[in-house]
């Protein structure tokens, strides 16, 4: 129960990794506030959560790409409950085409998704999490944990703007811990490697993907989403309260085949 009276924010909650680590955050005590675009998945996994942990789980439907979303987001948190101690920037999303054929457009989604929205959400909320750390009653341990990947260690195949992105994220949270560091916030990032999401759903309908996966996966399998959200609780929880900067990689052993 490492998060008792915590109040926390999982952007991208209607899904995969998001969706693990708010039912994990949420089964060892905290407040969850799901955030995504779709209401409709935000529900199912409020009521996952309710099921075990009744009135845990809070839905807020949003576009964090959209700076006004994200500041209504943050007047929500406030007035309801005053303080925000995690929040994990989970929220993203690729597509596959070679250099030489993505829009500009295209390239400004994914970016978008990536990026832009692991900005807005860590300077909005963030703003929010410094305003009371002076009241005795929020003191609590506080963390940013960003959803980078395996792709912005090793650049994938026609994924180009979506490996950019995800290292812009890793680059990105080290600046954003070193400034945050004098407020008392921690800021780190986690890169996975393939994990049953639905970003690889159609690739494991895929027996050529699925043996090639395994043949470039020292652990000869994909991840699943409990064992990334495992690895987001301790980075967000007061154990790893020296670790701030870091880019945490669970890939399998991609990178060591």
């Amino acid at each position: 129960m490492r998060f008792i009276e915590t109040v926390s924010v999982i952007t991208g909650a209607g899904s995969g990794i998001g969706e693990a680590t708010a039912i994990r955050l949420a089964k060892e005590g905290s407040k969850v506030i799901l955030v995504g675009r779709t209401e409709k998945k935000l529900n199912n996994v409020a009521n996952k959560i309710d099921l075990n942990h009744p009135n845990a789980a809070e839905v807020f439907a949003a576009d964090v790409t959209l700076e006004k979303d994200v500041f209504t987001l943050a007047e929500y948190i406030e007035k309801n409950h005053g303080s925000l101690h995690v929040v994990i920037n989970s929220a993203g999303g690729s597509a596959t085409s070679k250099i030489r054929d993505i829009t500009v457009e295209e390239w400004d989604q994914i970016f978008a998704l990536n990026l832009r929205s692991v900005f807005l959400v860590s300077k909005i909320l963030g703003n929010l999490m410094t305003k009371s750390l002076d009241n005795e009653k929020y003191k609590k341990d506080r963390a940013i944990i960003n959803v980078a990947s395996l792709s912005g260690y090793k650049a994938g195949a026609q994924i180009p703007h979506y490996s950019a992105s995800k290292a812009a994220v890793i680059n990105f949270t080290r600046a954003l811990a070193n400034e945050f560091a004098a407020f008392g916030i921690r800021v780190n990032s986690v890169s996975p490697g393939f994990v049953e999401t639905p970003l690889i759903e159609e690739g494991m309908k895929n027996q050529r993907f699925i043996e090639s996966l395994k043949r470039n996966t020292a652990l000869r399998r994909a991840g699943r989403p409990e064992e990334i959200a495992n690895v987001i609780s301790f980075m967000a929880s007061p154990e790893a309260s020296y670790m701030t900067g870091s880019d945490v990689l669970v890939d399998g052993g991609w990178l060591v085949t």
